[in-house]
């Protein structure tokens, strides 16, 4: 991986401003997606500080999913999802937590074994309520945390405060 390939994938992220609502600046990683080099460095990038340390990937909805399925096949292991509350046939655990424009639920099954070593992947950390989630739900089913990954963090909100250690491949 090089950094010009880094700033590439980093170039193709695209700022929508007012998206979802009023106020926010939605950063659109799917022209990051649709491009395979740009895509691959950026999964190399995630794995990287973390190669060898996890069993199991966990994604959370819905693009967490995306980069965490990318990771999981890189590494070689598996890939388990975080999902909006009501869409699991066997949710294990819960988690509600709050985010920068309301709140919301996580949850996610107990298909793994306890002590499984975890990198918990996401696409933002911005005020890192989401993530934050991630880790407790990891906790509640007795996981091991090996590292937490995002794609992109926003810097001004602190996310790390609430969640961190975590490493971000890009920061804006």
């Amino acid at each position: 991986m090089t950094s010009q390939a880094l700033q590439r994938a980093e170039s193709l992220i695209a700022t929508i401003p007012d998206f979802p609502e009023p106020g926010i600046l939605f950063r659109d990683i799917s022209p990051l997606l649709a491009n395979a080099d740009a895509l691959r460095a950026s999964v190399d990038a995630l794995i990287e500080p973390f190669a060898g340390q996890f069993d199991v990937v966990a994604g959370i909805e819905a693009r967490g999913f995306l980069l965490a399925g990318a990771v999981a096949i890189a590494a070689g292991v598996g890939m388990a999802p975080i999902r909006k509350a009501g869409k699991l046939p066997r949710p294990a655990a819960s988690v509600d937590y709050a985010l920068e424009y309301g709140r919301a639920s996580i949850e996610m099954s107990d298909d793994l074994t306890p002590g499984t070593r975890v990198l918990l992947v996401d696409d933002i950390l911005a005020t890192g309520g989401t993530l934050r989630a991630g880790q407790q739900l990891l906790a509640e089913l007795d996981l091991k945390l090996a590292g937490t990954a995002v794609l992109m963090e926003l810097v001004e909100l602190d996310g790390q405060a609430a969640c961190g250690p975590v490493h971000s491949v890009f920061q804006v």
